[in-house]
């Protein structure tokens, strides 16, 4: 059994929650109201940013020049496609460039990145890994989950689940999948642990993420 193996019993049941939740159940449905969307979409920008700095720091810490590479491509595909496509699709909310660059972090969205960073600077390559799957992982269990249900009328929506069920997007998630199987696989159990913890952490701010678009969560004072 792989390690990702043995993550599914915690895995699962956060994936589940998510999809249960009612953003991500009227997203898959077609009838969620814009707003929390849009505001989603705004604060998924502002995580984008410090995502690509988990790719950098992945880069330098990976101990193989075929990791280093990837790592690298990913980094410069966040920056140079990926954040361009996000500007495309938030124009489809009437959401201009602008906005999306004045947007402050929620407070999910600070704590969020601030882990995810923190992981990635001062953590061994595989706690980085461990950290960096959930986002992976549970946006592509969503959006499978979502698609087997029927996509949604709204083109914008089911835009949104194809992409994240789509066969590139799955790829992606297996060879994250992989790669924590492979730096697991010589790890003490106490390292082990490790992982398991950084995951479950990252698991639970990908169900706040969502949880703070419904809300439109706004720091109180």
């Amino acid at each position: 059994m792989s390690f990702t193996d043995t993550l599914e019993p915690l895995a699962e049941p956060m994936w589940d929650a998510i999809v249960a939740h009612p953003m991500v159940e009227e997203l898959g449905a077609g009838s969620l109201d814009e707003e929390p969307f849009r505001y989603w979409v705004k604060q998924d920008y502002v995580y984008l940013i410090d995502y690509a700095r988990v790719f950098a720091h992945g880069a330098t810490k990976a101990p193989t020049l075929e990791q280093m590479g990837t790592f690298a491509e990913l980094l410069d595909s966040t920056i140079n496609t990926e954040m361009d496509l996000h500007r495309e699709y938030a124009s489809e909310f009437r959401i201009s460039e602008s906005e999306l660059e004045a947007t402050e972090p929620s407070p999910t969205t600070r704590a969020y990145t601030d882990f995810l960073v923190r992981v990635a600077a001062t953590g061994t390559f595989g706690d980085l890994v461990a950290a960096l799957l959930p986002c992976m992982w549970g946006f592509n269990e969503t959006g499978t989950q979502l698609a087997a249900q029927g996509l949604p009328d709204d083109e914008r929506y089911a835009a949104w689940v194809e992409m994240y069920a789509g066969e590139e997007f799955t790829e992606l998630t297996s060879w994250c999948k992989d790669l924590l199987d492979d730096v697991a696989a010589d790890k003490s159990e106490r390292q082990r642990e490790t992982f398991r913890s950084l995951f479950r952490t990252s698991a639970r701010y990908e169900y706040r993420f969502w949880d703070a678009a419904w809300r439109q969560e706004e720091w109180s004072i």
